[in-house]
């Protein structure tokens, strides 16, 4: 997939961010894994605290789609680690964005895909297999809807209605 520079689309777009149909998450995320731009269609994800539907999307082929997680914005644990990273490269998921934290930084870090989080946090989460698939979630000031499109660079992070030419 050819990569999208994300100040680029906002240059070329300007009547997509204007109707909404393009919008920019704030920035407040930290950038993880190896690809420092990635995009696809968008699977959306809604947990608290708990990562048993988290690997249960990462089990399935990620067909370069990117998985966005609301995490709630909880501080108190991480919803991805370096197992759940390597199970995202190898099932072909292009990106995951978290609303959350993330841990085992160095092996993410060490991962061919994108991810996106708000921090870092060395305790692991519940396992109880509660929250939502497939639901519209909000966080970062913008409304993320499933199959949507996400492009990621270092500039930023960018939701669109439609896949974006480049």
């Amino acid at each position: 997939m050819a990569s999208l520079a994300t100040a680029e689309a906002c240059d070329s777009n300007a009547s997509l961010l204007a109707s909404g149909d393009l919008r920019c998450l704030q920035p407040m995320f930290q950038i993880y894994g190896q690809c420092r731009a990635f995009s696809g269609p968008i699977v959306t994800l809604k947990v608290f605290e708990d990562n048993v539907l988290v690997r249960e999307l990462l089990e399935t082929r990620g067909e370069g789609r990117v998985l966005v997680i609301d995490g709630g914005g909880s501080m108190r644990c991480a919803l991805v680690g370096g197992n759940l990273g390597q199970l995202a490269q190898n099932m072909g998921w292009a990106g995951i964005v978290v609303n959350g934290c993330i841990r085992d930084v160095d092996e993410i870090n060490g991962c061919d895909i994108g991810v996106r989080a708000l921090a870092s946090h060395p305790v692991k989460s519940n396992k109880k297999g509660v929250g939502e698939r497939h639901v519209p979630i909000h966080f970062a000031g913008t409304l993320i809807r499933d199959g949507e499109w996400l492009y990621a660079d270092s500039d930023g992070i960018l939701v669109s209605k439609t896949e974006l030419s480049v």
